[in-house]
């Protein structure tokens, strides 16, 4: 499967259009990790456990829509983008979308 933001593949060409595909999850933070989080905010840099949890939740949607573009026969997703929406407080959506075509 290729997977491009790119509204097109370099050297190939779409021979069909399926449509929009769509991934997505939905996550909360931990109060364990929220604890560590509150600290390294008064000191300062990196806080790990987030990027962690959003990298994690980022691959989930991409792996979920790519699921939903092989179900559709597509062998590529162009024009992909991202998207988060906070839920609750302290809960978040990742979605990933775009469109699933075949390429020859």
């Amino acid at each position: 499967m290729i997977i491009t933001t790119s509204g097109q593949v370099a050297g190939r060409s779409i021979v069909r259009t399926i449509g929009l595909v769509t991934g997505n999850t939905i996550r909360a933070r931990h109060v364990g990790q929220d604890t560590i989080a509150w600290v390294k905010k008064l000191v300062g840099g990196e806080i790990e456990e987030y990027t962690s949890l959003l990298a994690d939740a980022r691959k989930e949607a991409v792996e979920r829509m790519v699921k939903e573009a092989e179900k559709q026969g597509a062998n590529a997703i162009i024009a992909v983008r991202l998207a988060t929406a906070e839920i609750m407080q302290g809960a978040s959506e990742i979605l990933a979308y775009g469109t699933a075509v075949v390429l020859e």
